[in-house]
């Protein structure tokens, strides 16, 4: 996982800032899905 992604997400969850954990939750997972296909590729 990216720093930069980390530390949002440790900032989000200090500030209980459930709609920010949700976006970069999802930007996790999309993060993973394209670094999936990039090396299947």
């Amino acid at each position: 996982m990216p720093i930069w992604l980390r530390k949002q997400l440790k900032r989000a969850y200090a500030e209980k800032n459930r709609y920010q954990v949700k976006i970069l939750n999802q930007c996790w997972f999309y993060y993973q899905r394209k670094e999936k296909k990039g090396k299947n590729a």
